[in-house]
């Protein structure tokens, strides 16, 4: 990442009050709460990343077809959007340091890593 486009990612950081800057020598940033009350969810969207499956905008009435209509499969998309974003709001970023974060996929990554290790 180019470090003007990380200053920008910390800016808006700090703006949502999710980061402190500290001024002078070894200065840099902290976390405003402690890890396990940073949610992932709130730090995407302090840095406007928006999650969206479908093109148009997620509540909306009408869709992302050329004549504004809702496609068959638009409300499973949508579904989705949300269930991602309700996923990402409820894991902090202890979580993810402290590898708590396991769904069937770390699962068999810690699987393969005892193997790797008894080997």
């Amino acid at each position: 990442i180019s470090l003007p486009y990380l200053e920008q990612l910390f800016a808006k950081l700090r703006r949502n009050g999710l980061v402190k800057s500290v001024r002078g020598p070894g200065g840099g940033y902290l976390l405003a709460y402690d890890r396990d009350d940073t949610r992932i969810g709130d730090i995407i969207a302090a840095v406007d990343e928006p999650i969206h499956a479908v093109r148009c905008t997620p509540g909306s009435v009408s869709g992302c077809r050329i004549d504004r209509s809702r496609c068959l499969t638009h409300d499973l998309w949508e579904e989705l959007s949300n269930q991602i974003h309700l996923f990402l709001s409820s894991v902090s970023l202890g979580d993810v340091c402290e590898r708590r974060v396991l769904g069937t996929s770390g699962i068999a990554q810690r699987e393969i890593y005892r193997a790797a290790k008894a080997s």
